[in-house]
């Protein structure tokens, strides 16, 4: 087999904390090459202690797609294989060894990416991205949430490895202020694009506009090209959780439901409309939900997965919903459970201890 070349390429702009370990991840590749877009701390001088390539270069005004493509541009063409990641992702071990052995007959790789996990590096939301790609006839597109797009017609052929994974450790402090005015632009640019809008009343719902996150997933829904039955669940979920916020129980009710038969194969909607349920003190729907959540056992490799739909949160509410039923076994056997998932979580053991002490 002859040996292919690969190269990794990247953005960065302040995050030298996580050089070193990027590094050591990434160090598997053939070459490194990363665009820097204005650090002020020594991401770049660490990064160049490592012998990666990095270039200095101001993006203004600031899109995303703008610069992965100028960082793309860093890559020799005679690459055979590019690898986009970002500073704070991590690939297991062995990566380039697999990516080498199964990138054959194809022009993309699609690979298991864990959003995001806890304490025990156990993964919590996991879905398949496809960021290796051959060095020609790509280009990334939208100001955010950008997309890789083959530039030629009928050029694609894409492979999925599930041996290659990629573990991501975001930064939480920083800061999402930009992404708002860029996802409207890239709504105004491309107002049929399904994917965008859908982001972008996702993002008015984090910014608690709960009017315009409304409106603008009811556009999304309405998409012609708006077809995937999981992204549509989820717009239809933040419509609920939007009504919710304003205290609107009965729309919230109707919008979980339909987001229930737009995808009963995905947890998340019966677990967010048994969280209302419980606010309501409807206890027996509340068991009843969780037990249909739990009915579904496959978690799909999705960026729509929710975390609390397969953590401790289904055995809390039930554990709490069998308490306030006076049913101290139920009770005591999800508490039990819930714990076990989350040992953490002090407010479990003192639920416990409160369980212990019924009469029943």
């Amino acid at each position: 087999m002859k040996k292919k070349k690969i190269c990794v390429y990247a953005i960065s702009k302040n995050e030298e904390k996580f050089v070193d370990r990027w590094y050591e991840s990434m160090k598997e590749a053939d070459e490194i090459y990363v665009l820097d877009t204005g650090s002020e701390d020594n991401t770049v001088k660490k990064l160049k202690s490592h012998g990666v390539n990095v270039t200095t270069k101001v993006i203004s005004p600031w899109r995303f797609d703008v610069a992965r493509n100028e960082s793309l541009n860093l890559v020799p063409l005679d690459t055979d294989i590019c690898v986009c990641t970002d500073l704070d992702e991590v690939f297991e071990k062995g990566w380039r060894k697999t990516l080498e052995e199964n990138f054959e007959n194809c022009t993309r790789a699609r690979y298991t990416c864990n959003w995001s996990l806890d304490k025990n590096n156990k993964p919590i939301i996991a879905f398949y991205i496809s960021k290796i790609h051959t060095r020609d006839n790509y280009k990334w597109t939208h100001p955010i949430h950008e997309i890789l797009e083959p530039t030629t017609k009928n050029y694609e052929k894409q492979i999925t490895i599930d041996n290659i994974v990629l573990n991501h450790y975001p930064d939480h402090l920083k800061s999402r202020s930009s992404y708002l005015p860029l996802l409207e632009l890239s709504v105004k640019e491309s107002p049929l694009d399904d994917r965008n809008m859908h982001y972008l009343g996702r993002e008015y719902m984090y910014y608690g506009e709960n009017d315009k996150a409304i409106t603008t997933l009811k556009k999304h829904l309405n998409l012609k090209t708006a077809l995937w039955k999981d992204e549509r669940c989820a717009s239809m979920r933040f419509i609920a959780r939007c009504y919710r916020r304003k205290n609107d129980i009965k729309n919230a009710i109707k919008w979980y439901d339909k987001a229930i038969d737009e995808a009963p194969y995905l947890r998340d909607s019966y677990v967010e409309k048994a969280l209302l349920m419980y606010e309501e003190k409807d206890y027996n729907n509340v068991i009843y939900l969780c037990n249909l959540a739990l009915d579904i056992k496959n978690n799909q490799k999705t960026y729509i997965n929710e975390s609390f739909s397969y953590d401790h949160t289904i055995d809390d509410l039930l554990s709490l919903a069998y308490y306030y039923k006076n049913d101290k076994h139920l009770a005591l056997y999800y508490i039990d459970k819930a714990i076990e998932k989350s040992p953490e979580i002090e407010r479990l053991k003192e639920n416990k201890k409160i369980f212990e002490k019924m009469n029943n």
